[in-house]
């Protein structure tokens, strides 16, 4: 089985998926990006899925499962990179990925995810001086 590599950048986690995702590829990529998220402290991790031209429902709800256990962990999961077919297939499946933002590229996913943090920093910091 492939394991698709988690690279670490600073505060953020880099996801560059490079082989056409099965099922089992699918679980470990999560089972390995949570524990990483949680090893390294993450605030946020960026999907490269550019290579990707088909996404299937189980994918779909992979990803979206993703994040949700990222925000759990206090990061946050942008997505970038899309295809036009993978957007369209998405839709058609009924899947929105709620919770998963997403970008064009990986400059502009990265700028999100530091606004997102910033954002969330400055939040926690006004709820600390509330109290």
């Amino acid at each position: 089985m492939e394991r698709i590599p988690i690279l670490k950048m600073g505060r953020y986690l880099l996801v560059s998926i490079q082989v056409d995702m099965d099922d089992r590829t699918a679980l470990a990529l999560q089972d390995d990006l949570t524990a990483q998220i949680v090893k390294h402290r993450a605030k946020g991790v960026l999907v490269d899925i550019s290579s990707l031209d088909v996404v299937d429902s189980f994918i779909g709800r992979m990803l979206a499962n993703t994040a949700a256990m990222a925000r759990v962990l206090d990061a946050e999961t942008v997505v970038v990179g899309m295809q036009p077919s993978v957007a369209i297939t998405l839709v058609e499946l009924g899947l929105s990925l709620k919770g998963v933002r997403s970008a064009l590229n990986i400059e502009r996913g990265m700028e999100l995810l530091q606004s997102v943090a910033r954002d969330t920093e400055a939040e926690t910091a006004d709820a600390a001086d509330e109290e």
